[in-house]
């Protein structure tokens, strides 16, 4: 079971070092807006000639990269789903790309993550919800690390911590 604990911070610009850093990636894998500009900015070109390279996964999938400049051996790119009505099938698309980050933390051996909270940005899910979905998921992986949950804003956080401290 991993370890799950809440920080503040800019993912792009951690304290610490991590085994992998995920990126809330959009389907065709072309660095955008948000977290995905901010570990691209970072990490510099090679990590979006990676990404490009993939020619895109599939919502609830993700796939992994070098981490080059960031503060870690690899990235994590996962894809949110977009929100909907709540009734399109977005919780277990979200649940699967935490599924897949977990299953490509295993694989890569990496025994810390720095993980944002997926689709809570432009894709719209609703915080509260999001952040209860990707704290229940990875906690409940076989996965043997220790997961940092990056809010990036005092709310966040916030709401991260109380839904970590109610288990």
């Amino acid at each position: 079971m991993s370890k799950v604990t809440v920080i503040k911070a800019d993912i792009a610009n951690l304290p610490f070092r991590v085994g992998g850093i995920v990126n809330a990636a959009n389907s065709a894998l072309i660095p955008g807006g948000g977290v995905d500009g901010a570990l691209n900015a970072k990490a510099g070109s090679s990590l979006k000639k990676d990404m490009l390279a993939f020619k895109g996964t599939p919502t609830g999938t993700a796939v992994y990269t070098r981490a080059y400049n960031l503060n870690a051996d690899y990235v994590i790119h996962a894809v949110g789903p977009r929100y909907v009505d709540g009734h399109s099938g977005e919780e277990a698309l979200l649940t699967s790309a935490y599924k897949s980050v977990m299953l490509l933390t295993q694989k890569l051996h990496l025994w810390t993550i720095a993980v944002p909270f997926l689709s809570t940005g432009v894709y719209g899910y609703p915080l509260y919800e999001a952040i209860w979905i990707a704290i229940k998921t990875i906690q409940e992986s076989q996965v043997d690390t220790e997961a940092f949950l990056v809010a990036f804003d005092d709310r966040t956080e916030k709401i991260a911590k109380s839904i970590l401290e109610e288990d």
